[in-house]
């Protein structure tokens, strides 16, 4: 059963059911980021091989955009007259998604895997963008800034995995293992 997050005040000009619904979709939204950044904190780490300096330095500028993101996020919520549930027990309860799934890996590889996760993190937040469009203009336009510029970091990312064709390595991958593999066929 879905929890009720209907706040007992909220914004001037949002009504408090929208406000409701805009805080369920903040609170994935922050659950999504604080994985993110968790993520790419994790390939930072366990990149290896010849593009490994490139990766790692080019992972740490994102993981700091998507933890100012996350404030961002959690700082709206309260905003609307909700909490911010941060905490890592509510992430793992509430996510719909898996834990990323590469370990110390090939830096393409890393890569390959991280396309994937960036596909479904910015999808999920055209999702949100679409959503919130209808109750609260201050709540869209944070996420269509954060959109840019998670489509950015994704491309950063795929620059690495593109042929000079205009192939993309992991077209068609459904998995970040079958991602990861087709990233590291690069190599």
């Amino acid at each position: 059963m879905a929890q009720d997050l209907t706040p007992e005040y909220t914004v001037p000009g949002v009504e408090l059911d929208a406000a409701g619904r805009l805080i369920g979709l903040l609170r994935m939204r922050l659950h999504a980021l604080n994985d993110l950044h968790l993520t790419l904190k994790h390939v930072h780490w366990n990149v290896v091989g010849p593009h490994f300096i490139a990766v790692h330095e080019m992972v740490d500028p994102q993981v700091d955009r998507v933890r100012d993101m996350a404030d961002d996020v959690a700082e709206r919520i309260a905003a609307l007259g909700g909490v911010a549930q941060g905490t890592p027990g509510a992430l793992v309860e509430e996510r719909k998604w898996e834990d990323y799934s590469i370990g110390r890996a090939d830096a393409i590889a890393h890569l390959g895997a991280l396309d994937l996760v960036y596909t479904g993190v910015i999808k999920d937040v055209r999702a949100a963008i679409k959503e919130a469009a209808e109750a609260d203009p201050a709540t869209e336009d944070l996420l269509i800034e954060q959109l840019r510029d998670l489509e950015q970091f994704q491309w950063f990312v795929r620059a690495h995995l593109e042929s000079s064709g205009g192939k993309l390595a992991t077209a068609g991958a459904s998995t970040e293992t079958d991602a990861a593999s087709r990233g590291a066929d690069l190599g």
